[in-house]
C-alpha cells in the first residue's frame, strides 16, 4: 500500500473535498469550503516527492517533469477516485487531490432546479455548464449523464481530463475516453468524434478556438453536446464563447451558436448555514427563437431580462437563486452576498 493512501483516507474520513499537499506545510483539508491542516508531519521537499512518485506510472512521472504538471486521476482500492494535479513551484513540488463521490448523486439530490431534466431531454444542440473550479460542474454534468443513461438508449461519448465518474452502461452505451491516455487534446478526440456514431457528446473542458469549434459544429451536425466553461453567469458564457473567435468571424458564430443553444447552467458553491455542507446557487438560461434572436444580434446585455421574463418557464437568474436560498435558510445573507453579481438585488428581495 502507497504510504499517500494514509492520507486519502483521511480526506475520507474527515469528509473533505480536496487535499492538498505543499512543502512547508502539512497536508491540508477543504473542508466545506475551509482550509484545515492534518496531524501528518510537515512536508519536505523529498517526502512530498516520494509520496506523490509512489502513485504515478513511468510515463506519468515524465510528463509531471516535461511539462511541469500532470492532471490523472487515481482509484484507491475501490474506496474512491481522486483527480489529482501535481506542479512544481519554488519549494519543490507539489499536488492537488479532489475527491470524487464513488457513486453518482442524482440530480433530484443535488438541490438542483427540475428544469435540468428538460435541458438534458434535448435531442441536438450545445448545453453549456459554467462556473469556477470547485462550483459542482462535474458532478452536475455526471448527474445529467447518469439521467439519459436511466431514461432513454443513445451512445454517449465522454472527452474527459481526466476521467473522475466512471459512468456504467444503464439504457445508454457509454465510452469514455481520457485526454492523455486515450487520445492526445479534446479538439483531436473530437476530430474523429462523428465516425463513432454519437447521439451525445460531453467534452470535459472548452478552454481554445479549436474546441469550441468543433464542439459547435457537432451540435449543428444533430448531436447533443455538453461542454464547460470557466465562466460565472449566462452572458459571460455566451460572450466567452464568441470572443474567442476573431473578430471578422463573430458574426458568423453569432449565428451559429443562436441556432445550436439549448441551455446555459451557471453555479456557483456556498457554505450551508450550519456549516455542515455546501448547496449550490444556479443561474439557468433556456434556448429559445428569443434567445436565437439576442444572440444572433449580439445584444447578450438583453440576457438577463430574457431570464427574468422566462422564470415560468423554469429559468432564473444567479441572484434569486441566492435569494432563495437565504429565504430558505440554506444559506447565510453574507455568504449569498459574497457571490451576489447585484448584491443590492437581494438585499431589497429580502426586505418585501
Amino acid at each position: 500500500m502507497a504510504n499517500i493512501h494514509a492520507y486519502f483516507m483521511e480526506t475520507l474520513q474527515q469528509g473533505a473535498s480536496d487535499l492538498h499537499m505543499v512543502i512547508g506545510r502539512p497536508p491540508m483539508l477543504r473542508v466545506r469550503g475551509d482550509l484545515v491542516p492534518t496531524s501528518f508531519p510537515v512536508l519536505t521537499p523529498k517526502m512530498n516527492r516520494e509520496l506523490i512518485y509512489e502513485i504515478l506510472t513511468e510515463e506519468q512521472k515524465l510528463m509531471a517533469e516535461k511539462n511541469w504538471d500532470l492532471d490523472f486521476a487515481y482509484e484507491l482500492s475501490g474506496k474512491a477516485r481522486f483527480r489529482g494535479n501535481i506542479f512544481f513551484q519554488h519549494r519543490g513540488i507539489g499536488a492537488v487531490f479532489r475527491l470524487i463521490p464513488s457513486n453518482i448523486i442524482r440530480l433530484e439530490n443535488l438541490h438542483l432546479p427540475p428544469i435540468l431534466k428538460k435541458i438534458a431531454d434535448s435531442r441536438s444542440g450545445l448545453v453549456l455548464v459554467a462556473g469556477p473550479t470547485g462550483s459542482g460542474k462535474s458532478t452536475t454534468l455526471a448527474a445529467m449523464i447518469n439521467y439519459i443513461n436511466e431514461t432513454r438508449e443513445a451512445h454517449i461519448l465522454c472527452i474527459e481530463d481526466p476521467i473522475e465518474f466512471v459512468h456504467e452502461n444503464k439504457k445508454c452505451l457509454i465510452t469514455q475516453r481520457e485526454v492523455g491516455h486515450h487520445t492526445q487534446t479534446f479538439h483531436s478526440a473530437l476530430k474523429v468524434a462523428g465516425r463513432q456514431d454519437p447521439d451525445i457528446i460531453l467534452v470535459g473542458e472548452m478552454r481554445d478556438l479549436e474546441t469550441i469549434s468543433l464542439a459547435l459544429t457537432l451540435a449543428s451536425f444533430g448531436m447533443l453536446v455538453f461542454g464547460t466553461l470557466h465562466t460565472n453567469s449566462s452572458i459571460k458564457t455566451v460572450d466567452r464563447i464568441i470572443d474567442v473567435y476573431p473578430p471578422d468571424e463573430q458574426a458568423l458564430i453569432r449565428s451559429m451558436l443562436s441556432e445550436v443553444l439549448r441551455g446555459v447552467i451557471a453555479q456557483q458553491l456556498l457554505k450551508t448555514a450550519d456549516g455542515r455542507g455546501r448547496v449550490p446557487a444556479v443561474e439557468v438560461l433556456i434556448g429559445s427563437s428569443a434567445l436565437s434572436t439576442i444572440v444572433r444580434e449580439g445584444k447578450t446585455g438583453l440576457i438577463a431580462s430574457y431570464i427574468q421574463s422566462g422564470m415560468s418557464e423554469g429559468m432564473q437568474l444567479m441572484d434569486l437563486s441566492l435569494t432563495k436560498l437565504v429565504q430558505e435558510k440554506m444559506v447565510t445573507i453574507e455568504a449569498a452576498l459574497e457571490k451576489a453579481h447585484d448584491k443590492n438585488f437581494i438585499i431589497n428581495k429580502i426586505k418585501e
